[in-house]
């Protein structure tokens, strides 16, 4: 069978499973089976596929299927231009983080930092910002040791191994260095809504790295009054949250006294997605 035949019917089995990304990912899955570009395989679509390649696509759309995200099938999930490698013990990178990463590569341009990054999982916000901060370096911790090791391979493919630590600790167990800036993508949703997520969150998602607790703000209340105290002067905590929660996590920011040039900023379909404040002088 031909490319254009194979994508089709892939495409058709993926739609009658009502997963409406079905040609998209019916491409995605097999130009990254015969690694070549998914562009090369739209407009050569009359080349003929190997059994070989044949049994590696039919198992990988099962997989789909059972509604597995395609990042964890092919293994990887691009960010901020680059690919890194992900995993179920992996949150996988959403676009709406490259804001985060836009602002900060801005704010912080051509200034050396050291960046403490809590949750990092696969690592692709500290190391995306190290990657446009050249003379910068960071930590990135996790309670995850598969997150780890993943983040520590994406350094590597990088090579960014020489800019970046990455630990397996608890928030409440680290007590390295300071830091002129804290970012995290956190667990923010709240535990009786995991539920409710879509089957590739809920089913295939690390339950560690999504659920905040009874109002989503577990570890916000944690993260805001111990950022501080690792806080250079005028440093930077930056945190991601869900898009109903800046008012919350802004109170928790003034209620300890410690935090000056609060902002929340606005995703591209208008969303609250980012809270950052500056911490106080002396």
């Amino acid at each position: 069978m031909n490319l254009e035949n194979t994508v089709k019917k892939a495409s058709q089995i993926l739609k009658n499973h009502n997963i409406h990304s079905h040609e998209l990912d019916a491409q995605i899955i097999l130009s990254d089976i015969m690694e070549i570009k998914r562009e090369f395989l739209i407009t050569n679509n009359e080349i003929n596929i190997s059994e070989k390649i044949m049994e590696k696509y039919d198992i990988a759309i099962k997989r789909r299927i059972k509604r597995e995200p395609v990042a964890y099938i092919i293994g990887k999930k691009e960010f901020w231009s680059h690919n890194f490698r992900v995993n179920q013990s992996t949150l996988i990178p959403r676009p709406e983080s490259e804001l985060l990463i836009y602002k900060l590569v801005n704010y912080f341009k051509n200034r050396r930092i050291n960046i403490l990054d809590i949750g990092t999982g696969s690592g692709c916000i500290l190391l995306s910002l190290l990657k446009e901060l050249h003379l910068s370096r960071g930590i990135g911790i996790d309670i995850s040791s598969k997150a780890i090791k993943t983040a520590k391979l994406n350094s590597k493919k990088l090579n960014l191994f020489y800019r970046s630590k990455f630990k397996v600790v608890g928030i409440n167990n680290f007590n390295i260095g300071r830091y002129d800036l804290i970012v995290s993508n956190p667990p923010y949703i709240e535990s009786e809504n995991l539920s409710k997520c879509m089957p590739e969150v809920r089913q295939y998602e690390p339950a560690q790295a999504l659920d905040g607790g009874r109002d989503g703000l577990d570890y916000y209340r944690f993260i805001v009054p111990m950022a501080w105290k690792k806080l250079e002067e005028n440093g930077l905590l930056v945190l991601e949250i869900g898009h109903t929660q800046a008012s919350a996590v802004i109170a928790l920011m003034q209620g300890s006294s410690r935090y000056q040039d609060i902002q929340v900023i606005q995703d591209y379909s208008g969303y609250d997605r980012v809270v950052l404040a500056r911490t106080m002088n002396g």
